[in-house]
């Protein structure tokens, strides 16, 4: 399997090659690189696609010890990946924490970026009362592992929509399975995520074209945070889709497969004008 050691660790990626320009998925906490798999299906044909997974997470390794996997050392990785394959400048695509990445990618590194789509995430750091309940997801699966508050992680990330649709049991089923599958250390990156700083004073800074998707049903990241996302970062698109929760990338993977295609597309259409235009100047 394909490992990048990198910064004193080993994170495995899987890149599907191709002469297109290279989009980098980042994924929400608690999965891993195959949360893209139908991103990938749909853009491989156009596009290089390359999915990591964060250190600690998924098939890459943990750090030795037991420190707390941090987020400013998460972003550090994502400027390393991109460095070592050669990426920059590359499409970024973030999911939840994976979008965290992005934000600080593009503010303080925007050479590194051609564009950047965050999918139901946040610039914001945790209110006191939502980090107060994290904090005891984050003790319970410390010592005793998911299995006792997956339901609940259940609850949060997935939209009432699709947890109460019948026909969709089978998949809520399959998805809890990967959850539970987490290792107790996993703990380690849910305490940097939901100690995470804010970079809303960042935003500021950041010209990189960018797309703000949030699910209507988002109880996580909920749609006035994507609106602030949209407000505060120039020329940001925002997309709102209806019945989607926190993994929209999951319960609505066509909606947002459209949504990431036009963007994509959009972005390479106005670099082509630019350069047409600059060309002829």
């Amino acid at each position: 399997m394909p490992y990048l050691s990198i910064r004193g660790a080993r994170l495995y990626y899987e890149d599907t090659g191709g002469s297109g320009e290279p989009v980098l998925f980042s994924h929400g906490l608690l999965w891993d690189s195959r949360l893209f798999h139908r991103q990938v299906e749909a853009l491989r044909g156009h596009y290089r696609c390359i999915m990591y997974d964060h250190r600690g997470q998924g098939l890459s390794e943990p750090p030795p010890g037991d420190s707390v996997i941090d987020l400013r050392t998460v972003y550090e990785d994502a400027v390393a990946v991109i460095q070592a394959l050669g990426l920059a400048p590359c499409h970024f695509v973030g999911q939840s924490m994976g979008g965290f990445v992005g934000l600080r990618l593009a503010a303080r590194h925007p050479e590194l970026l051609r564009s950047l789509a965050l999918l139901d995430s946040s610039a914001a750091a945790e209110l006191p009362l939502t980090l107060a309940r994290y904090r005891l997801l984050t003790a319970l699966t410390h010592w005793l592992g998911l299995r006792p508050v997956v339901d609940r992680i259940m609850s949060l990330y997935f939209g009432r929509t699709f947890m109460r649709d019948p026909e969709r049991s089978a998949e809520r089923a399959m998805l809890r399975q990967q959850l539970m599958a987490n290792p107790r250390a996993v703990w380690r990156a849910m305490q940097g995520v939901i100690h995470r700083r804010s970079v809303e004073g960042e935003l500021h800074r950041i010209a990189t074209p960018t797309l703000v998707l949030v699910g209507d049903e988002d109880e996580v990241t909920v749609p006035a945070v994507a609106e602030r996302l949209h407000q505060r970062i120039r020329g940001a698109r925002l997309k709102r889709l209806p019945c989607g929760g926190h993994m929209c990338i999951l319960e609505q993977p066509q909606a947002v497969n459209v949504a990431l295609g036009d963007f994509l597309e959009e972005v390479e259409r106005t670099s082509l004008q630019e350069e047409m235009l600059a060309a002829a100047n």
